[in-house]
């Protein structure tokens, strides 16, 4: 292969929802550049793209896959995306790393799910999108209406490039209101007979054309003012103003093509090489942490981006990185920003799926992988020696929705378990692991029970660990809500020295800025963050030597050992004020341990007598939904004891704003895909602890009590 310079390469992101045709797609363009003589079929299983065993079982993406494809002196790298929404992470990997997003609709089923979360990530990243209407020739096609709809959710930046003259079975032509010409493909695609639009057509593409060219006049001053002048822009003026546009995000251009049949598909890439802006062209580039963002300037000092990873069968770890600045050639030693460590690039390969083609350097703007790379995760920076320390802004993927608790089914596969999962979620960053030390469990978080399921084949398949998922425990804390006081004395005598240790307390509700009590004189504080959220103050307050101050911090441990454990439900307690004022000792017999006991049980007896309430932790929920299907949404979240906050309407969607105990939220995204046909989208985040219900608490302490009858 040729090295292509920084102005002749582009970089897309194929998105949009799962059967839009993304993978079929990536197909056509591969026999159209030459890469494949014959198109693969996901059906058959042998398409470039989706080659993993998970994928050609399941007979869908899970995994992002890089292609390109040579065309018109250009080359166009091309990120196929998964589009199953589970997997938004891999569409925020993909827009990391290109400089457009070309969104796949599917004609017969207009705007879907897939098609808002692309949407939605593109205008979080600041990257520009084109759509292509696919699916043309499929009987319940609707050209009109699917336009109609994305005008509707995605406003008047929508700009028709082209329009199908004969959408549904027998689809074959369209008219490119660009060129002004009638493109009509032979049966099975190919390549297209160009000609004069037809005379039946002249006014509707007339009408149509008029709207394109005030919308590519909007890119650009000079050129809207050309306009006003002479009402019409010649075909390369119209071309800089959607380029312009494009790369501004002022314009959406829509396509129409038929990827299954290899219709459009060669017209899209012209299309794509004369408007999608090379990297030094775009106005949306990544950003250094410590300021300017990459220049794609091949004559400076190298900078490359690692934007994903992948451990391929056969393979082993494959690193897929964006030259940012400079060149990068086979063999060239690297910095890794991250950790200091010097890598080697062993090899320098571009990609086909899963074939891989060895070259010998690319420069600024390209993509490439490399292989065996000693320690680059995810989201690393290389350089070369001379500006080591560069790093790329920390990439933000979406928060996960959805948890898990994980076990491994033998317990002698603990470590084993571990290992694959802590393996897994490094090249998946919407997927999380970790130790939840309050509940004991092993946690995974999710974008959803799909994205589960992918990681439990891994581990039946790959990983060869039996693992089984179960509930998470909620992590409830426990607190009072009146003044109580309560005494122990902890006696001991077994021969030899015994135990002597009386406590008297003095507990209280804490809350940001209250009093000090007057009941009993405060002699010194102690204010405790706890690591679980909320306060512990820790007043002192003997008065005549009752007990030596050397025992105040066996006390203090021996209610910190209750608060970690509290007396309900042995959830974390939080938020108490602890008076100590009065107490006896023993000359021989008192001790650190015996106050430590007598100020546990001093504690918990007060707590028991403080009116203990069980706090639930509550979470701001969004619920994005069809405007048609809010009324089972609102009362499904009604039965989870959510209180709907307000609603604001944005597109055809509802988007219903409610507080929600996590409690109530499992398994929250398999319900609401199942009221909404999988339409519906929502995003949570930690609010705040609240009260619980009494009959909710009633059923917690019935539920612990069970529990632990037979440790007692």
């Amino acid at each position: 292969m040729k090295i292509y310079n920084t102005s002749q390469i582009r970089n897309i992101a194929l998105v949009g929802g799962n059967k839009s045709g993304k993978t079929t797609l990536a197909e056509s363009i591969a026999l159209n550049a030459g890469i494949i003589s014959r198109l693969g079929t996901v059906e058959a299983g042998n398409t470039l793209s989706d080659y993993r065993e998970i994928e050609i079982e399941r007979k869908s993406s899970v995994v992002s896959t890089l292609l390109y494809a040579e065309t018109n002196d250009k080359k166009i790298n091309i990120i196929d995306v998964p589009g199953f929404t589970d997997f938004q992470g891999e569409v925020v990997c993909a827009y990391s790393a290109v400089e457009a997003g070309v969104i796949l609709v599917n004609a017969q089923n207009g705007v879907e799910v897939g098609t808002e979360i692309a949407m939605m990530h593109a205008e979080n990243m600041n990257i520009p999108v084109m759509f292509a209407i696919n699916q043309l020739d499929a009987e319940k096609a609707d050209f009109n209406q699917t336009l109609n709809q994305l005008r509707e959710n995605f406003g008047e930046k929508i700009t028709l490039i082209q329009y199908p003259v004969n959408a549904g079975v027998g689809f074959d032509s369209f008219i490119d209101l660009l060129t002004q010409k009638m493109y009509k493909y032979p049966k099975g695609g190919g390549k297209a007979q160009i000609s004069d639009i037809p005379a039946d057509q002249a006014d509707h593409a007339k009408e149509l054309r008029d709207a394109l060219v005030e919308n590519a006049a909007t890119g650009d001053d000079a050129l809207m003012e050309k306009f006003f002048e002479e009402g019409d822009l010649s075909i390369d003026d119209i071309r800089k103003g959607l380029k312009l546009g494009l790369a501004s995000r002022s314009i959406f251009p829509v396509i129409c093509i038929s990827a299954k049949e290899n219709m459009g598909v060669d017209r899209m890439l012209e299309f794509i090489g004369n408007n999608v802006p090379a990297p030094n062209e775009a106005i949306t580039r990544l950003e250094y942490k410590d300021g300017g963002e990459a220049s794609y300037d091949a004559t400076k000092e190298p900078v490359m981006f690692a934007f994903k990873a992948a451990n391929e069968h056969h393979v082993g770890e494959v690193t897929y990185i964006k030259v940012l600045e400079g060149e990068l050639a086979t063999g060239a030693d690297v910095v890794n920003s991250v950790n200091s460590s010097k890598e080697r690039i062993s090899q320098l390969n571009i990609n086909a799926g899963k074939n891989r083609t060895a070259i010998d350097k690319v420069v600024a703007g390209d993509i490439i992988s490399t292989i065996k790379l000693k320690d680059v995760k995810l989201g690393a920076t290389l350089t070369g020696a001379k500006n080591t320390g560069v790093m790329v802004k920390e990439v933000v993927f979406p928060e996960p929705i959805y948890t898990t608790a994980i076990r491994a089914v033998e317990s002698s596969e603990d470590e084993k378990l571990g290992a694959a999962l802590n393996d897994y979620t490094a090249h998946d960053p919407a997927m999380h692991n970790y130790i939840a030390r309050e509940a004991k469990q092993t946690i995974v978080a999710a974008m959803g029970e799909f994205h589960v399921n992918t990681l439990k084949w891994y581990l039946d398949n790959v990983y060869k660990v039996n693992a089984e998922f179960y509930a998470p425990k909620i992590p409830y804390r426990e607190t009072i809500t009146k003044d109580a006081e309560a005494m122990y004395r902890h006696k001991k005598q077994s021969g030899g020295s015994g135990q002597f240790g009386e406590v008297h307390l003095y507990i209280q509700p804490y809350f940001e800025g209250m009093p000090n009590q007057t009941k009993y004189p405060i002699r010194g504080t102690e204010t405790i963050e706890l690591q679980w959220g909320g306060k512990l103050i820790f007043n002192n307050c003997i008065v005549g030597g009752a007990i030596d101050a050397r025992f105040m911090p066996a006390i203090l441990k021996g209610i910190m050992e209750k608060m970690e454990e509290g007396p309900l439900t042995g959830s974390y307690a939080r938020d108490i004020v602890v008076n100590v004022f009065d107490g006896k000792m023993h000359p021989v017999d008192s001790n650190e341990m015996a106050f430590k006991l007598a100020g546990r049980n001093a504690f918990k007896e007060a707590f028991k007598n403080a009116g203990p309430k069980i706090l639930e932790p509550v979470y701001d929920l969004e619920v994005n939904v069809p405007a048609d299907m809010t009324g089972g949404v609102m009362t499904d979240l009604q039965g989870r004891r959510a209180i709907v906050m307000g609603m604001d309407t944005k597109g055809s969607h509802q988007v219903i704003k409610a507080k929600a105990p996590l409690a109530e939220m499992n398994r929250y995204s398999t319900s609401l895909s199942s009221l909404t046909s999988g339409r519906g989208m929502f995003s949570m985040k930690y609010s705040e602890y609240q009260a619980v219900p009494t009959d909710v608490q009633n059923n917690l302490l019935k539920a612990y009590e069970e529990a632990t009858k037979d440790e007692e």
